[in-house]
């Protein structure tokens, strides 16, 4: 007997519910992608994302944050808790995360110019991780900012801050690895929709102040974890 999920037509139009049918689907949006830069500038919000989970998986826990795009000043948060509909399946996350964050994200007060999402972007095998499956559902420019990879391997990188390497998939780039801060180790960005593979890392260290991490998608993951119960 086949297993069949949680096929919510807003999350996943014309998906089955089934594995195959979800791959599928991934590279008929992973089509949809523009690599462009598409945001306003300059940027007044922005947001990040992030996912956690309770009772041993059973709760998904999604978090959005959103942020003055200026100062990184924290202006609204939203924390989500759903049951999981979707075990873990490698290559698949979004179809486990996405109805989560998409309910994360509307709550907030104010649309943002551009989603920074803990996660890949198109550095996954069909182009779609939940940053790009994101960004395409909710029409949104979006960037993956991920701690470690998926896909693709990139050649030496430099210890010094802003120091960044390729990321290729046989001959193909899906993202960059990027030095945030010097010394630390690096991060993988990748582009989700409506934003270019060389803006992609530039926007990224906009925000990365005193961490690894860049502000939104930092600020996301200590809500998404439970390492704090809010930020105010």
């Amino acid at each position: 007997m086949v297993a069949r999920y949680d096929a919510d037509p807003h999350c996943f139009p014309g998906w089955d519910g089934t594995v195959a049918g979800a791959r599928r689907l991934q590279q008929q949006l992973a089509a949809q992608v523009r690599l462009r830069d598409e945001f306003t500038e300059p940027l007044r919000l922005i947001a990040g994302l992030d996912v956690g989970f309770e009772e041993r998986g059973s709760i998904t826990r999604a978090v959005a944050v959103l942020l003055d795009a200026e100062s990184a000043e924290v202006l609204a948060e939203a924390v989500v808790r759903r049951a999981t509909s979707m075990p873990y399946i490698p290559g698949l996350l979004s179809f486990r995360e996405l109805p989560a964050l998409l309910q994360a994200l509307g709550e907030l007060p104010h649309r943002p110019d551009l989603l920074f999402i803990d996660g890949q972007g198109i550095a996954h095998p069909r182009r779609l991780g939940i940053a790009a499956h994101l960004g395409i559902v909710a029409d949104l420019p979006s960037i993956g900012v991920a701690k470690t990879l998926l896909v693709g391997a990139a050649g030496p990188l430099g210890e010094k801050r802003g120091e960044r390497s390729q990321l290729l998939d046989g001959e193909e780039q899906v993202g960059w690895l990027l030095r945030s801060k010097d010394g630390v180790r690096p991060l993988v960005v990748s582009p989700g929709h409506r934003v270019s593979l060389c803006s992609a890392p530039d926007l990224v260290l906009r925000y990365v102040t005193r961490y690894r991490l860049p502000e939104p998608t930092r600020l996301a993951d200590r809500l998404a974890s439970r390492r704090v119960s809010g930020m105010r």
